[in-house]
């Protein structure tokens, strides 16, 4: 599993797909936190929305990086369906990883805060929250679920638009609602690790789905 997730992102980093996602996570972050003197929760939530964006975009160029001949190929020499599924998930969450620590120092950079331990464990929570539904909204969005890049591009938004406005839907919206409100960050640190856990499960059934369509069309 290891040569076949490394694989992935040796392909990802060659395409330069990555640069896209990359530079509108930086660009967000920047912005939404430059000159920032507030509460680190209202920081975070601006850092767990570009992760949402980037983590989507991310998931959808990993899972789509071969066409239908050479992922049929790529299948095969991995050994199935099921393991090729498994190291994009594991692929997307590594690539997450980075922009996690990036999303934690650069509002410290631009902004002015003083965090500690617990802020800082907030903000990776939140973070992988939505790096994780983000992922699950990348493969539900793109090759073998829906074919057409075109078709997959408006399911993605639709998602995420479900998912960030749907009025205490968790768990994005819900997680964005008690960072904005100003609480303090060991207030929200159990809760907000019970809504990484469910975005856990959501990326896993979303990797299920997409085995399943993959196996079916094959």
């Amino acid at each position: 599993m290891t040569a076949l997730v490394r694989y992935r992102l040796t392909t990802l980093l060659l395409s330069q797909r990555y640069l896209a996602p990359l530079l509108l996570f930086t660009a967000l972050v920047t912005v939404l936190t430059s000159n920032d003197t507030g509460p680190l929760t209202a920081t975070h939530a601006a850092s767990g929305l570009a992760m949402l964006l980037a983590a989507t975009w991310l998931t959808t160029a990993l899972a789509g990086l071969e066409d239908p001949t050479h992922r049929a190929v790529v299948t095969a020499a991995t050994g199935g369906h099921r393991r090729l599924a498994t190291g994009t998930v594991l692929a997307a969450l590594v690539v997450c990883l980075p922009l996690t620590v990036l999303g934690l120092v650069l509002p410290l950079l631009v902004g002015t805060h003083d965090p500690t331990p617990v802020d800082l464990l907030l903000g990776a929570e939140a973070q992988l929250t939505c790096g994780c539904t983000g992922a699950a909204v990348g493969l539900l969005a793109a090759r073998p679920v829906v074919r057409r890049q075109g078709y997959g591009l408006l399911l993605a938004l639709v998602l995420l638009l479900v998912l960030t406005l749907g009025k205490g839907l968790p768990p994005v919206n819900l997680l964005l609602t008690r960072l904005s409100g100003h609480h303090r960050s060991a207030e929200l640190v159990g809760s907000t690790g019970l809504l990484l856990a469910l975005a856990a499960a959501l990326l896993g059934a979303a990797a299920v789905v997409a085995h399943a369509v993959a196996v079916r069309r094959d």
